[in-house]
């Protein structure tokens, strides 16, 4: 049955606006038009339709979605669609059941809030903040008052992401974490008080299992996961010694917690982050310093999983058939924010799952 729980808006989830006779009517001839059907929004129906707009980096434009609202409200229904929710004269008709039941249901979509002044007079060093979870984290460091290094190897990402922050206080810088001197500028960068860092860069391995993984793909996932985090890590303990505290946040991954989420490397890596992360929270906890972990599940990034293994590939894709629906980045960032900030005063040495009840499963 259509909802009917009032005007489709942009703040209205994809799959409202599916199951509206209006919207879902125009919205799936738009899909036609482009040779897709509405099961392209199978992952992400549950989020606002407007997020559309960013998500698909021009594809799907704001006057895009100003106009289907303007039709939506107007009742114009294309001559050409399938009135949503009306089957096709050749399909049989359908049992309902109760998942089927369970996945019409409405989930109210999350907006974020931003807590203005929470980072006020804080330094947060942020690495891979040129895209994905890192640019969602520093940029609501950024909006909620505090002066963010943002690192990135790639230059081009940071110019755009310090061009989307107009006015806000940041200091864009393209380093390697792996590389000493690299480390070193992003130090100085941040000057005498380092009130906090967000390890986030990270990169995903081929989904190799034990008995085929590379040399080569073993020791770069390894470089950059865990010797990348371990060297920042080292380099900001000192200042945070000598003012009496700080935050450290570190990127772990669902892969942090099982077996089956990734490839050997890139599970071994995660499984080490967390090493990290624990054994510097008990080191340090008594001198202030909190020393914390996010494990995400399945989140819209620009990093690709790739499958060189079969048998990799194989397992690793049954296991994810109970993986949750992805997230946008900015659903991360408000974990990794939170932890970062003095919101997380009582907490160190967790392992905080931010995956959508996947490690519950």
């Amino acid at each position: 049955m259509a909802k009917t729980s009032g005007p489709l808006t942009g703040d209205s989830s994809i799959s409202t606006w599916l199951d509206d006779p209006t919207g879902g009517a125009i919205l799936r001839d738009l899909l036609a038009q482009g040779g897709q059907g509405p099961e392209v929004f199978r992952p992400i129906s549950k989020l606002a339709i407007k997020r559309l707009v960013k998500m698909s980096r021009g594809a799907f434009t704001q006057e895009m979605l100003d106009d289907l609202i303007r039709r939506a409200a107007a009742g114009d229904i294309p001559s050409t669609a399938t009135p949503s929710g009306a089957a096709p004269q050749h399909a049989e008709a359908a049992t309902p059941n109760e998942e089927d039941a369970a996945a019409s249901v409405d989930v109210r979509p999350w907006i974020e809030r931003i807590d203005a002044g929470r980072f006020s007079g804080q330094t947060v060093i942020v690495t891979g903040a040129g895209s994905g979870i890192g640019r969602a984290t520093a940029s609501r460091i950024a909006r909620e008052g505090g002066r963010v290094v943002a690192v990135d190897v790639s230059q081009e990402r940071l110019d755009d992401f310090v061009a989307e922050h107009s006015g806000a206080d940041i200091v864009p810088l393209t380093a390697d974490i792996t590389d000493d001197a690299g480390v070193a500028r992003i130090v100085a960068a941040a000057g005498a008080t380092i009130d906090a860092l967000a390890n986030i860069a990270g990169i995903m391995d081929d989904m190799t299992p034990i008995g085929e993984v590379s040399d080569a793909v073993w020791e770069r996932v390894f470089r950059v996961n865990v010797t990348g985090t371990m060297k920042l890590m080292r380099a900001v303990i000192p200042a945070m010694l000598a003012q009496g505290g700080g935050s450290i946040v570190n990127t772990a991954s669902e892969a942090a917690l099982r077996g089956s989420a990734a490839g050997v490397a890139y599970t071994a890596s995660k499984h080490a982050v967390a090493g990290l992360t624990k054994s510097s929270a008990f080191m340090y906890g008594p001198s202030g310093i909190r020393v914390n972990a996010v494990a995400p599940g399945p989140t819209m990034t620009n990093i690709e999983a790739s499958f060189g293994s079969p048998l990799g590939a194989d397992r690793v894709q049954t296991a994810m058939a109970i993986m949750p629906d992805p997230v946008e980045a900015d659903a991360l960032a408000a974990s990794i924010t939170f932890l970062l900030s003095d919101d997380g005063v009582n907490i160190n040495g967790i392992i905080m799952a931010s995956d959508g009840g996947w490690s519950a499963a």
